[in-house]
């Protein structure tokens, strides 16, 4: 299965999540949906911020130009969310698949999708 793949048949078409992409650490897109303009300083800022939550607790997250209020997260999660649109980020070992969800699409059905794409992509050793 091709990283687009990955994206349209197993992100988007769970309808759990509105726009997704998956980098590599370095920010490097690997695949995105469509409209989806995450950058790669966007990326590898996201990507620092697994290790140091502090970047953006004080700067939120930023995906496609758009400031998202962090949440909270974890080593391998990060959430963050501005008005009806919520972000839910998962790191393996080589990439972080980031995703969008939209109301009335619940924070748990994005986690849900997200985290399962996340952790087969792990036992891959991705």
């Amino acid at each position: 299965m091709s990283w687009q793949d990955y994206v349209d048949k197993q992100l988007l078409a769970s309808r759990c999540v509105t726009k997704a992409a998956i980098a590599g650490h370095d920010g490097n897109v690997w695949a995105r949906s469509e409209g989806f303009d995450v950058s790669k300083e966007e990326l590898a800022k996201l990507v620092q911020g697994f290790d140091k939550q502090d970047l953006l607790t004080s700067s939120g997250v930023t995906l496609a130009g758009n400031r998202y209020i962090y949440l909270s997260g974890t080593d391998r999660v990060i959430r963050a969310k501005l008005a009806k649109v919520g972000v839910h980020c998962m790191k393996t070992h080589q990439a972080v698949v980031v995703s969008l969800y939209e109301d009335p699409i619940q924070p748990q059905q994005a986690a849900s999708v997200v985290e399962k794409l996340g952790d087969y992509l792990v036992s891959c050793g991705l």
